[in-house]
């Protein structure tokens, strides 16, 4: 995937990995990006991911998985996946979502993954938000997926995971869609839940304005 990277990219590249370099000059080795995806949709999960670069990963092309085109999310996914230290993933379901609200549940689900991943980090790189329940350092980066490889990366594991979760998702509730809009309030998939009701897998905090 890396055969021709030419100077704009590297330069992209290089700046997109300006905080884990700073960070391994002060000595820090498992540097570990972490990002969420799913606080927004009716239905599914939030699920996050946590992933820890060696220090010479080059990806072209690696960004938050909002600017990467969907057609290469299973490639660079499978890049990822094959060349890191490590990853993991933590998953919170609606039921508990609707229990403790997203932004509790996000945090849930990014302690799941840290407490999943076998090597442990030095430090964590988290888009946006804190985890107060953790002793490891941490740095906050707003809009980090943009920012920092190794959040990036997350980004792109934890996307790619909770879409293909979401197209078997609609096999089951095929009335949805929800293998094309991921379980996000599409104007079809608010059609839906009035005319046939919720299923198991929505939000019911975030649907009652629409039944």
């Amino acid at each position: 995937m890396n055969s021709r990277i030419d100077e704009k990219e590297l330069c992209r590249l290089k700046l997109l990995s300006q905080y884990e370099l700073e960070y391994r000059k002060k000595g820090f080795v498992r540097i570990c990006g972490m990002d969420e995806v799913g606080r927004g949709p009716l239905a599914g999960p939030v699920i996050a991911a946590c992933v820890i670069l060696p220090e010479d990963f080059v990806l072209c092309g690696i960004n938050d998985s909002k600017k990467v085109p969907k057609k290469k999310h299973e490639a660079f996914y499978n890049y990822i996946t094959q060349n890191c230290v490590d990853y993991a993933i933590g998953l919170v379901d609606p039921d508990i979502i609707d229990s403790v609200n997203i932004l509790n549940a996000t945090k849930i689900a990014m302690q799941k993954a840290y407490e999943a991943i076998n090597v442990k980090p030095d430090v964590l790189f988290i888009d946006h938000l804190s985890l107060e329940s953790l002793s490891v350092c941490q740095l906050s980066l707003t809009k980090g997926d943009s920012l920092s490889v190794s959040i990036a990366a997350a980004s792109l594991v934890a996307k790619y995971i909770r879409d293909n979760m979401m197209k078997e998702y609609a096999k089951e509730y095929p009335v949805y869609g929800f293998d094309k809009n991921a379980g996000y309030g599409t104007k079809e998939h608010i059609d839906a839940i009035k005319k046939y009701g919720i299923c198991e897998i929505h939000r019911k905090s975030f649907i009652k304005k629409f039944i």
